[in-house]
This record gives structure tokens, sequence and C-alpha cells, in this order.
């Protein structure tokens, strides 16, 4: 007589899928506010859509990941930055619009489900979310054997957000004699990871734990520097009308992502020098000989959020980032151009 056999014959493990399942209700309801009408577990989450302090809400939506900075979680053990990581990222990507997060979902996906790794993923996209006074309304954890490596997992995340219609930032009244103010970021961020190992662990040969110099800390403590939120500096500045852009510098670095929000007849010119180039950049670009052309177009270079705001606006901007505590620097202009970005 044959077996009789089960899923966790084919590599599924259901009851520790539950256990992990018990453990994001209870890190998701830490994050719940009075718009969350549904608890983790429902087929849907439910999220009061009435916004009476706006005149035309506009919902935002992005979707993102965090690339293969998840191979330096695997290899140190570290899995509960990622998740915060991812957030910060999401949100970035919808602040740029002038839009508020209002909830999260998250999509976990691996081999094997290992109960106390997905609960470190979704420790740290719970504290991103309470940071950045958003829901984790929800998600998914998909367990796919022989699908992941051992160890292995995939992480993505979805954010919605609104914003006043007119009060939306979209680049539109950017103009040249425009001023570009940046805010740092305090390393890689998610972006340019591919390039990054093969820099670290192939051409120079160092292992997670290669105390690095220059740098003032290990390899991995590197690879694992935070991806910034830039939503709480920002905040009281986005209904003002003096933000003319924002650009989030993620993957394209500053030579791609700031043309995504200029206008026709419109380019810029970056100030090399104005700010400071975190030493962790100038040593990949010494490691791998990598032209300077590339680092600006594979890495943020210490710049995280790009401001766009008129000359005369320029001191009031400054003033009220300063206030909030954050470093702010005037690393150039903008010109009459089709939508170019030189870096001299």
């Amino acid at each position: 007589m044959t077996k009789p056999f089960t899923y966790s014959d084919a590599g599924v493990d259901i009851d520790a899928a539950t256990r992990a399942t018990d453990k994001i209700k209870e890190l998701a309801r830490r994050t719940f506010n009075q718009q969350t009408l549904s608890e983790i577990g429902s087929f849907g989450g439910m999220f009061d859509g009435a916004f009476p302090s706006l005149k035309q809400p506009v919902l935002v939506a992005s979707a993102d990941g965090v690339g293969t900075k998840l191979k330096i979680a695997f290899i140190t053990g570290v899995h509960n930055t990622i998740g915060r990581d991812l957030v910060n990222h999401c949100v970035n990507d919808i602040l740029v619009q002038g839009a508020r997060p209002l909830f999260f979902l998250d999509y976990i996906a691996t081999g094997k489900l290992l109960p106390e790794v997905v609960a470190g993923i979704v420790e740290g996209i719970a504290n991103g979310c309470r940071e950045n006074g958003c829901v984790l309304l929800g998600g998914e954890t998909a367990e796919m054997p022989d699908f992941y490596s051992a160890g292995e997992y995939d992480v993505a995340g979805f954010v919605v957000g609104v914003a006043d219609r007119e009060k939306v930032i979209d680049g539109k009244r950017i103009l040249p004699g425009d001023v570009l103010l940046a805010l740092p970021s305090v390393g890689l961020h998610t972006n340019g990871y591919s390039l990054a190992r093969k820099l670290f662990f192939e051409v120079a040969g160092y292992k997670v734990d290669t105390q690095l110099d220059d740098v003032g800390m290990t390899v991995g403590v590197a690879l694992l520097q935070p991806h910034v939120s830039y939503l709480k500096p920002l905040e009281g500045l986005l209904d003002t009308g003096m933000i003319k852009g924002l650009a989030h510098i993620t993957g394209g670095g500053l030579t791609d992502n700031i043309p995504r929000i200029l206008p026709e007849g419109a380019a810029v010119e970056i100030d090399k020098g104005a700010w400071p180039v975190l030493p962790v950049f100038n040593l990949m670009q010494d490691l791998g000989n990598v032209s300077e052309a590339e680092m600006y177009r594979t890495f943020n270079m210490g710049v995280g959020m790009i401001i766009v705001a008129s000359a005369q606006d320029r001191q009031s901007v400054e003033a009220h980032l300063q206030q909030q505590g954050a470093t702010v620097f005037q690393v150039g202009r903008v010109i009459k151009g089709n939508k170019e970005v030189s870096i001299q």
C-alpha cells in the first residue's frame, strides 16, 4: 500500500507557518491605529479611507525590495534590519510626491520557513512602520521548497500613502536658477550591492568580519548600514510649497534619479565636493579602479535625498531641516538643458 503523503513530505511545514504568523500578528498589532479595520490573518487588510483634513486625497503607492543586500543578511545572520530598510525605501519613494504613508504590506518567500528568521524580518518591518507612522496591514509568507537555496529568502514591500492633490510635489515648477539641497545617506542604503559584494569579497578577498580601518567598521557592519527614512525631517515642509521637487537617490545614483523629476528645458549641475563622500565609497572605488562616472551612476555617494527649492526659499528650507536635527548641503543648481545631470 502506498504511504500517505502530506504537505510536509513535499517540504512545506504548515505548523512552522502558523508559528510564524502568530509572531507576525503580535508585531503588526504594535503598528495599528484607529484607521486599521482588520486583523492580520484576514484575506485582505482593511483601512479606513476617510481623509477629512484633505480637500482632494490622492493615493500614492509603491513597491520595492532590498536587492542583493539580502546576501549580507544571509552571511552575517542579521535578519532584523532588512525589514526596516525595506519600509524606509518604500516610504521615501512616495515621499518624493509629498505623500505620507498610510499602510504597508510585505511579501516574504523562502525555501524552508524558519519562524525565528521570519520573525526577525518582520520585527524590522514593524519597527520601520512605527517609525514612519504607518500600519503593517498584512502580507504573505510563502514557503517554496527547491526554489531558494538553504538559508535564503526574498522580501518585497508595498506601501500606500496619501497626499492632497493641490499639494502634490511633481517637479513641474522647477526652473533654472533653483538650488539643489542634499540630505546625506549613512551608507549604500539598498542599492549597488552586486558591485559592492564583488569588490569586497571577490576582488579584495575580504570576509564580513574584516575590519576596514578607513571606514571604522567591519565589512558586514558597513554593508548593513540602514536605509534612512527622510519623512520626519521633511514632514513640516511638504505642504508649504517651498519644495519644488524631491529625488530619492536609489539605483541609478545621482545621474539617473534626478532627471526623473525635471521638467522639459531643465538640467542640473552638481558640485563635486559640496558634501562629504562616505569613506566606504572611496574604498570601493580604489579596490576596483571604478570610474567616477560608474560610481555616481551605481551608488548614492553619500546623498540619500535631493531637494529642489527656489534660491529665495533655500534658507527657510535649510533652517527647518536643521531644526529637525538634519544635516543639509547645497550641492548644485538647476540650469537650462534637457534633463541632463553634470557633475563638476
